[in-house]
């Protein structure tokens, strides 16, 4: 069973700035979807659905992976707070809150007892993911100079590090396993510990993960990663071909974290078959007020990335933009390749930020949640389309459309006062 932490500072729906929006998201998703696990104090985690009460909770599914993207959200919010001074008054929720770092640091806590007492998982892109966001919370940590966690981020290191290492192998010429049945190899779980290894000091292992994506499962015809490969009954390698947005993600990351003429020039042209293949048009909402005197945005741009729906899929266009907004300001790209990717993110956080409808429902909301906002299933459409008043509301979703506006944020930062 869990428990909502204490009513958060109430929400303004018209911020004027990307700093503002994501404070508008970070606060909407910890206020309708955050919770005390068992009550326990110094505990968070995230329900996957809501509404949903206490009985209801424990009677979902139980998805660490969203959990790990949860963390990396808090994280990038604490960044802010940092260049904001790190002040009670810079805090995202209110200077009587806690501090994204110290939710975050909860949360992984809480991540813990909610996965039996341990971090270890039976998908490795699974641990990939919190290893990244944990990795990203301890950095933030130091330069906070509050490094509370320190020793239990240093155990989930060594764990999850140990446990990469087993999974990659190599069978099938190289690369990560998916799972623990170690019967498929793939750019979900290779990409993200390539990525983990690249920011660990372990290049050399890093790069003998990408030269393996580079030879098995990049597509030069489409100039992007395919999903994985496994053996046949005969023992040869099969090719699975669907292109997920949020593979062409933590491959980017590696790309850009080992550096070098050849990864580099690959990262630049991922970012155009990016803009190529996984986009879609945009449609403008309906104009609609936010309040009885405020209207609605200006209309998106005209292309947005594409969006994978519900569940899992629910988090791979957010994944994709925070990897995207990391090329767009790496200077050691072309600048064309820059501006393609400063130019999708910001376009699908503006059309997420665009299509999105307050939740004004009283009798859904408890006090704690009261003037939160609902973001759409995909940036091409409204949240009145695709989350009607009344529907379920998946924290993948409101995930992906956070992750959007902080990559946005990173690119466009409030003007210094």
């Amino acid at each position: 069973m869990t428990m909502p932490d204490p009513s958060p500072a109430p929400l303004s729906l018209q911020p004027t700035d990307w700093q503002d929006r994501a404070n508008v998201a970070a606060r909407s998703v910890t206020s309708m979807f955050g919770r005390r696990l068992l009550w326990l104090p110094g505990t968070h985690l995230a329900a996957v659905q809501w509404p949903s009460k206490q009985l209801k909770n424990l009677l979902q599914p139980w998805h660490y992976w969203w959990q790990a993207h949860y963390v990396d959200c808090l994280v990038d919010a604490g960044r802010r707070e940092l260049g904001n001074g790190a002040t009670p008054a810079a805090r995202f929720n209110g200077p009587e809150r806690p501090s994204a770092g110290q939710l975050a640091s909860r949360l992984v806590t809480g991540i813990r007892l909610r996965n039996a007492f341990t971090f270890v998982n039976s998908y490795y892109d699974d641990m990939a993911w919190l290893a990244l966001a944990t990795h990203r919370l301890e950095k933030l940590a130091e330069q906070t100079r509050k490094p509370g966690g320190r020793r239990r981020n240093a155990s989930v290191r060594a764990k999850l590090t140990s446990q990469f290492d087993s999974a990659s192998t190599d069978d099938l010429g190289g690369g990560t396993y998916w799972s623990k049945k170690r019967d498929f190899k793939n750019t979900p779980a290779t990409a993200p510990v390539a990525l983990y290894y690249a920011r660990t000091g372990q290049q050399a292992k890093a790069q003998r993960l990408v030269d393996w994506l580079n030879a098995v499962l990049f597509d030069g015809s489409q100039g992007l990663y395919l999903d994985g490969a496994r053996l046949n009954a005969a023992g040869e390698v099969v090719v699975e071909g669907a292109i997920y947005t949020y593979n062409q993600g933590p491959v980017l990351g590696a790309l850009l974290e080992l550096g070098g003429e050849a990864n580099l020039a690959r990262a630049a042209a991922v970012i155009e078959a990016v803009a190529r293949h996984l986009t879609v048009p945009s449609a403008a909402p309906t104009p609609a007020p936010d309040t009885a005197e405020t209207p609605l945005h200006t209309p998106p741009p005209s292309r947005v990335l594409r969006c994978d729906g519900t569940g899992d899929g629910g988090l791979f266009t957010g994944i994709l933009c925070r990897y995207l907004a990391l090329a767009a300001r790496d200077e050691r790209l072309p600048a064309s390749s820059r501006a393609t990717a400063a130019e999708l993110v910001t376009a699908t956080a503006e059309a997420f930020w665009a299509g999105r409808r307050p939740e004004l429902d009283s009798h859904k909301l408890d006090s704690h949640e009261q003037g939160s906002v609902i973001f759409s299933i995909h940036a091409a459409q409204p949240a009145e389309a695709t989350y009607p008043p009344g529907a379920a509301v998946e924290l993948s979703t409101q995930l992906q459309a956070w992750m959007a506006l902080e990559a946005a944020a990173a690119l466009h930062p409030k003007p210094a006062q």
